[in-house]
């Protein structure tokens, strides 16, 4: 089926993206999986060929426009492409609303060039040993003494940990609020008492870099606030849903394409005499991946819309995360059947797709949170 969503302008946005993943990326992408990071030189490109900041003002370097569309083009053709080393979507989906809408002139100015430049890489830190997706149970602890923040905890399974120069931390700031007790305070690298602990070993997407992060008396200016003190666990709800929506696009998108691969793998390879696409395992499995990434396809365009309008709910975030996951998760496995003994090896896509992939049931907010979120709100 079509997709309607997009115009000439978003085609062509399309193809630099395309260009730019051939040029500065496809060439070095395997090196950086042996390294276990990325360079910063294809941040430094990414910031000079515009992609990213897409929605930060002009002023600051950034793009400039309210059409989120454009972000989600650079998540499906990064998804598409297999490079799950890069962090851009993690900058432009998750981090950029929190430096936009959160913070003062003062801190815009000083953060938001460089962060769009690709000169200051960024993360954010939600997720501790004890927590997983419990964020009310965050242990974290800042206590504000005179013009400073002093930050005590830890966290783990940070995406850009290890690169990272700057770190929005989710910290609890009034022990007996509840949800109101909770902050995002920026720290940034090489603020004394902030280290980065281990360089996790994940079973998949292995360029992008995942740490663990210490805070032992960290003591960050006063002005490193985000937003309202006390407001945290609030702009995390109002924010999530577009995280969630990056990952169900993503999934969508790298699903379609390892179902192409393996469209054409299975009328190349022959077994019993004749193609595997003749057998009619191979076509029944076939007719239902794609009618499932077709009907996923089509709620999570219109999501994208419901987004771009500002009309998108949490319940339907998390409908577009769990299902979207869920489904590339049983598609992409099924792809790797069908490839054989094949598909074990990681020398064929479909593999590094079936590592990397895995991973978007759990971050992001687990299946299992998705379907509460969803229930409750339901039954509200």
């Amino acid at each position: 089926m079509e997709r309607t969503i997009f115009d000439d302008e978003h085609h062509a946005f399309r193809e630099m993206v395309r260009d730019f993943l051939d040029k500065e990326v496809a060439p070095y992408h395997a090196d950086w999986e042996a390294q276990g990071h990325v360079s910063r030189d294809v941040w430094l490109a990414a910031g000079k060929t515009g992609l990213l900041g897409l929605d930060v003002e002009e002023r600051f370097g950034g793009g400039g426009s309210d059409d989120l569309t454009f972000l989600w083009i650079l998540s499906e053709e990064i998804a598409r492409s297999g490079f799950s080393g890069l962090g851009f979507p993690l900058a432009n989906d998750v981090v950029t609303p929190y430096l936009t809408e959160l913070t003062t002139e003062e801190q815009k100015e000083r953060w938001l060039p460089r962060f769009c430049s690709g000169e200051m890489i960024t993360a954010i830190a939600m997720t501790e040993p004890g927590t997983g997706s419990d964020l009310q149970g965050i242990q974290t602890k800042a206590v504000r003494d005179g013009d400073e923040w002093v930050i005590n905890g830890a966290k783990t399974f940070i995406t850009n940990g290890i690169m990272s120069d700057l770190v929005i931390v989710v910290a609890k700031t009034d022990p007996d609020a509840g949800s109101k007790g909770f902050s995002l305070i920026a720290v940034e690298r090489d603020t004394p008492g902030f280290e980065r602990g281990r360089h996790l070993d994940k079973i998949g997407m292995v360029a992008q870099d995942t740490a663990e992060l210490s805070f032992t008396d960290c003591r960050v200016p006063a002005s490193n606030l985000l937003g309202e003190e006390g407001q945290g666990f609030i702009y995390l709800m109002q924010n999530l849903p577009r995280e969630r929506m990056s990952i169900a696009i993503a999934s969508t998108a790298g699903a379609e394409k390892v179902l192409e691969d393996t469209v054409a793998y299975v009328k190349d390879r022959k077994a019993f005499g004749r193609p595997i696409a003749s057998l009619q395992n191979t076509r029944f499995k076939v007719a239902e991946m794609t009618t499932k990434l077709a009907v996923t396809r089509a709620f999570v365009d219109r999501c994208i819309v419901e987004l771009n309008e500002k009309k998108l709910g949490p319940a339907e975030a998390s409908m577009a995360k769990y299902w979207a996951t869920e489904t590339a998760k049983e598609v992409i496995d099924q792809c790797l059947q069908l490839h054989g003994g094949y598909g074990y090896m990681r020398e064929y896509p479909v593999a590094k797709a079936f590592l990397d992939n895995r991973v978007q049931t759990i971050y992001g907010g687990t299946t299992e949170i998705m379907k509460e979120i969803i229930g409750r709100i339901a039954l509200a």
